[in-house]
């Protein structure tokens, strides 16, 4: 049977290359996952998680109110009081080995229902989700028992309860992003996922159970935005940390105020990719790709905005079209898929008011990409030249595979497009001179910005963004210190 066979346009395209699902796990129904059990939520109400490439049920959710709420800190107290406390730093340690040891050995599973949930293509679950959640895991484990490294001269303790929520764009990796750094430095915490992926947490709670960690010391519950809110305002939780919209995030800093909480909040982005004439063009081209269509755009840091410089913008451009007429779009669970389902009706449709406004300002649209299926939530790959800066295009996040091209003449002109939104998340620069590319990072308003290369993660370096984009940092060292109270040593 050949592999290959002609496409709409004349090209050639892969035959379909299906995941297996057989080896899957999934219940029909889940509970809420406090003080080491699955169980009922106290009202009795459930909601159904939807598969957004087939809109069809995958599984019904417990929803938490504010009594499973209160029941979840308190078993988080209670653990946190009792053998999480009372525990040394290294059999802590031991745990975090365990659990990412497990999620290794059970990736192929996680990495399927990840695309099944969230509608990103098996690729991105498979090579780049699930291994980074247990590199993270990995990697705090390692530090547990060596704070005192970690904080030279001081006396680094736990803070207690946290409470966590983050988004749907990559749940089980922001799981592993908040609850390992929590649990090395000797916390406990209560983890809310998003309404529309909560599957993958569900799964990570029953490698929680089976590797025996104390009952409570993880906790997850699931619900929508009052299921969050009731957590973050818990007088029980100590610290909050949250990814997701900027606006939740003004809404969490507000109901703090006042408080005695630590908070992390890792908010919103509009990254700039900078192109200079310079750059390895074809290199560059497919670093934009990959930096705004292979992940549909879902990712805080996706780089949305594409700066070029006047004298290479046609051929890039006209590249960057040709490279997308390539992008197959279409089943997540297709290996040979690019760009996946939108994750939610109402995100897609958050998307497209955008793809209309951005036509409405004056823009001129351009889509590729293979043709979209009819069931299902999707979205070509778009970009959309001749925009300026005050465009809202241009200045917002749409979180969906959507590219705003602008040019410039001078670095100092890419400078100043670049950091003239709310946002400071990530940038990036393409450039073959080294000189260039100190000066960009040093003064791109950012707080991660990729050199000649975009969304490259590894668990050891920070990662968290200025002005609207948040407050604190996540991974690395910077990844503990919001777990902890520094004090004076010994």
């Amino acid at each position: 049977m050949s592999s290959t066979k002609l496409s709409f346009d004349g090209g050639w395209e892969y035959a379909p290359a299906p995941q297996d699902t057989s080896h899957i796990s999934l219940d029909d129904r889940y509970g809420l996952f406090i003080g080491g059990e699955f169980v009922e939520p106290s009202d009795g109400r459930y909601f159904d998680t939807i598969n957004p490439a087939t809109e069809q049920s995958l599984a019904s959710v417990a929803s938490a109110g504010d009594k499973d709420i209160d029941r979840a800190v308190r078993a988080a107290r209670k653990a946190y009081e009792g053998p999480w406390s009372k525990m040394s730093a290294g059999d802590r340690g031991k745990y975090l080995f365990r659990i990412a040891r497990m999620l290794q050995e059970r990736s192929r599973e996680f990495a399927v229902i990840e695309s099944l949930d969230g509608g990103k293509p098996i690729r991105e679950s498979r090579d780049i989700d699930i291994p980074l959640s247990a590199a993270h895991f990995f990697y705090y484990a390692g530090w547990a028992d060596k704070l005192d490294y970690a904080f030279p001269g001081r006396d680094a303790r736990p803070l207690g309860v946290a409470g966590q929520v983050i988004p749907w764009n990559f749940p089980l990796l922001m799981a592993a992003w908040k609850i390992a750094p929590a649990l090395a430095c000797g916390n406990t915490v209560v983890l809310k996922p998003a309404e529309t992926t909560p599957l993958t947490a569900l799964k990570l709670a029953e490698l929680v159970r089976d590797a025996g960690l104390p009952p409570g010391v993880v906790n997850i519950v699931t619900g929508a935005g009052e299921t969050g809110a009731a957590l973050v305002n818990h007088p029980g939780v100590d610290k909050v940390a949250f990814t997701g919209s900027t606006a939740v995030g003004r809404a969490i800093q507000k109901s703090l105020a006042g408080t005695n909480k630590k908070y992390t909040l890792e908010l919103g982005g509009k990254a700039a990719n900078v192109i200079f004439a310079d750059a390895a063009i074809d290199q560059a081209v497919e670093g934009i790709v990959n930096g705004i269509f292979f992940n549909q755009g879902h990712v805080c840091c996706a780089g949305s905005r594409l700066l070029v410089q006047e004298s290479v913008a046609d051929e890039v451009i006209q590249k960057l079209k040709d490279r997308m007429q390539t992008l197959i779009v279409g089943d997540p669970l297709d290996k040979n898929t690019d760009i996946g389902a939108i994750n939610s009706k109402a995100q897609l449709e958050r998307i497209e008011s955008y793809l209309g406004l951005g036509r409405e300002e004056g823009a001129e649209m351009y889509q590729g990409g293979s043709a979209t299926p009819e069931t299902g939530y999707w979205c070509r790959p778009t970009l959309f030249t001749g925009v300026s800066q005050s465009n809202r295009i241009v200045q917002e996040e749409i979180f969906g595979p959507v590219l705003a091209i602008q040019t410039f003449r001078t670095l100092e002109e890419a400078l100043t497009k670049a950091n003239n939104t709310p946002y400071g998340l990530s940038g990036g620069v393409w450039t073959d001179k080294g000189a260039k590319i100190f000066k960009m990072t040093q003064q791109v308003r950012a707080g991660v910005v990729w050199a000649n290369t975009f969304n490259k993660f590894d668990p050891t370096s920070p990662f968290g963004g200025y002005k609207e984009s948040g407050v604190g940092r996540e991974g690395g060292l910077h990844g503990l210190s919001a777990y902890v109270s520094l004090e004076a040593g010994q």
